[in-house]
């Protein structure tokens, strides 16, 4: 096979914006039930919709929800916090999930089809999410969220009757807990006696500050009393979850990085009262030490373990830079690595000795996996559009020495084609990616729109800056502070050090990043020379801005990132990219969805005119009904190709492929 000479940048590729739209969807919110799997898939081509479907034991996969009066199909989601998560719960084919079209909640019995999708909750302004069925009650458990007041929305720990009353008169849905401004991850004990929950507060997120509380129930659904379980200053609490006899497990970081812990001495009598559990009640730790088993939830229904038996939890942990899955023992805390070739990248769910869970790995994008007696099979790929072998740029671990002596991480991804090689003594472009959050993690597996690059001839650098998880809580929280100037020199360390190594070009280096990954893109663009293009996604401008226009979840959020609550200060202005649109030289590219709550297009278009007004290379697309993320797959592929057309103009390497003109 001959091999085609092009520069770097240049090569021609078969992954396109269709590989990420056409045969793809996003997976997502996997649950057992018994010997089915359920899981939530979102498809590009249907606006992002959200279709819940089942494999059965037999190997049969079909969707499971009927249209909703015969009009429309569901779209599974929900829109707690802007980000939601858990739309739905499944027990014993009882179905119980949000709309994302209407907001209302629905119940579909799989064992019963004949009498459709019924409402149980009305249509208003309450969002809903995080379900626990409570068959024993008729109950379904849920974090509800009520936008009808004035000023922030009100979250609070509801419970929905599962006749369908409450789909008829409001006053039919329980307040079971509110006073709080945040709450999640409601969890019913096996005997149905007892309610685990969490709570945060302002300013707190739910991976600074939050609480673990326990209390019975009566025969109404109804909180018998309360005991805190954690609730101590720089303490985070994860994933609250009963064991087959009754022990509570919980994750939290009071070790400094996200540990298992159990809580026995619950009675299992239905009449003891709570108050008497505070003197029995023992927290011990199952496994410190310097892994992660859990990761920040910043969507609802996090579930990054499970009881595998009597004896055993089945857990997800991340360690050396990587995620692992195996075994916990419940009793001591051994844990025992599975040898599957994936590593876990989401819900982890188990039943009757059977193990499924959301994964990826070096050479496979994100896929639902299931393990049974030692046997590992794949029961859904996230996409039928394979990648060669010959195409695939495995993740390189990479650490760097910081500016400030410290030590940052990432993965490098170099140019790979095996069509095409580069002239003698050329060097790649690069792009820096950074990922979200900034409380947030990439990982190793393998990403589709990451070898849309390195296919072409471009290297990447994936950097974990100060700031992400997975580190353990001190690598996270050096952040807090200097957000806007920590990460924005991490990632032009790592670019600086792949220079220094003589593996990309310094004159063609690019940064990108969604969100606060577009902040940091911003803030690189301002304050140093080392990139000469960037582009940014739903990214923040103006910091002060964003604090009063966001929404209720990240409100707060800043402050900590920032290191003051006082919008006088300085800071606000100093770190906020609008602010130094004469220092930004290099040419950048804005892509912003139209209804995005989160950070709101504004951001993005006084960006723009204010770069334009001094006759700054800058170019704007607007997605029209695009959110925070982009769902439509014509928008999907547009932007891909809007991106590749613009760093190819930036650095003359225009082809023959494809390129949107940019409005």
């Amino acid at each position: 096979m001959s091999v085609t000479v092009a520069p770097y940048g240049k090569w021609a590729s078969p992954i396109t914006g269709d590989s990420f739209t056409a045969r793809s969807v996003t997976l997502s919110q996997v649950r057992v039930d018994g010997p089915d799997t359920y899981w939530v898939e979102g498809h590009p081509r249907d606006n992002g919709r959200g279709t819940l479907l089942r494999q059965l034991a037999s190997g049969e996969t079909s969707e499971v929800l009927p249209m909703i009066d015969g009009v429309r199909l569901p779209d599974v989601r929900t829109r707690v916090q802007e980000y939601g998560g858990r739309a739905y719960a499944v027990k014993d084919g009882l179905v119980v999930f949000s709309d994302g079209f209407d907001s209302r909640v629905y119940r579909f019995d799989v064992n019963d089809p004949s009498r459709g999708i019924v409402p149980l909750t009305m249509l208003s302004k309450t969002r809903y999410g995080d379900f626990e069925i409570d068959e024993v009650r008729g109950l379904a458990y849920a974090v509800a969220e009520d936008h009808s007041g004035q000023g922030e929305p009100e979250n609070r720990l509801v419970a929905i009757p599962l006749d369908g009353s409450a789909g008829r008169t409001d006053d039919a849905v329980i307040r079971v807990f509110e006073g709080t401004d945040f709450v999640a991850a409601p969890a019913l004990s096996p005997d149905g006696t007892k309610l685990a929950w969490l709570t945060w507060d302002h300013p707190e997120m739910p991976w600074t500050r939050s609480c673990l509380r326990v209390a019975s129930l009566d025969i109404q659904g109804l909180l018998v009393d309360t005991v805190t379980i954690v609730d101590a200053p720089d303490v985070c609490v994860y994933e609250p979850r009963w064991t087959l006899s009754g022990d509570l497990i919980h994750v939290d970081d009071s070790t400094g990085w996200a540990n298992l812990f159990r809580t026995e001495g619950f009675d299992q009598s239905e009449d003891d009262d709570p108050s008497a559990w505070t003197g029995r009640l023992r927290t011990r730790s199952m496994h410190p030490g310097a892994r992660a088993f859990s990761h920040p939830h910043w969507q609802l229904g996090l579930h990054s373990f499970d009881t595998f038996d009597a004896d055993h939890l089945v857990c997800s942990w991340a360690e050396d830079l990587t995620w692992h899955i195996g075994t916990v023992r419940i009793d001591n805390g051994l844990a025992e690595e599975w040898a599957t070739g994936w590593w876990p990248i989401g819900n982890v769910a188990s039943c009757d000795g059977r193990v499924v869970f959301l994964a990826d790995s070096a050479t496979s994008s994100p896929a639902i996996v299931e393990v049974k007696n030692g046997k590992t099979r794949v029961i859904r790929p996230s996409t039928e559009a394979e990648v060669d072998a010959g195409l695939i740029s495995a993740a390189q671990i990479v650490s760097w020495p910081t500016a400030d002596g410290e030590k940052a991480h990432g993965f490098y991804y170099p140019p790979t084609n095996p069509d095409f090689k580069a002239p003698e003594g050329d060097l790649p472009p690069l792009i820096v990616h950074v990922h979200g959050g900034p409380t947030s993690a990439s990982r190793p597996g393998l990403q589709v729109p990451f070898q849309y690059w390195t296919s072409r001839g471009f290297a990447v650098l994936d950097v974990n800056y100060r700031g992400s998880t997975g580190f353990g809580r001190a690598y996270r929280e050096r952040l807090n502070g200097n957000w806007g100037v920590m990460d924005v020199s991490d990632c032009a360390d790592g670019a600086r050090y792949l220079v220094d190594r003589g593996l990309v070009d310094p004159g063609r280096i690019a940064i990108r990043g969604g969100s606060a990954g577009g902040f940091t893109t911003l803030g690189a663009l301002a304050t140093t020379d080392v990139f000469t293009a960037g582009t940014s996604f739903y990214g923040v401008a103006d910091l002060r801005a964003l604090t009063r226009e966001t929404h209720k979840f990240e409100s707060h959020y800043a402050f900590r990132l920032l290191g003051t609550e006082d919008l006088d200060d300085p800071v606000w202005q100093e770190r906020s990219p609008l602010t130094h649109i004469d220092r930004i030289t290099a040419p950048l590219l804005l892509l912003q969805g139209s209804e995005d709550r989160v950070v709101p297009p504004s951001q993005a278009t006084a960006m723009h005119d204010a770069m334009a007004a001094r006759g700054a290379d800058v170019e704007l697309k607007i997605y029209e009904g695009e959110g925070h993320g982009f769902r439509s797959a014509e928008h999907i592929k547009d932007a891909w190709q809007t991106e590749l057309a613009f760093y190819r103009r930036v650095w003359g390497l225009q082809c023959d492929e494809e390129a949107p003109s940019v409005r």
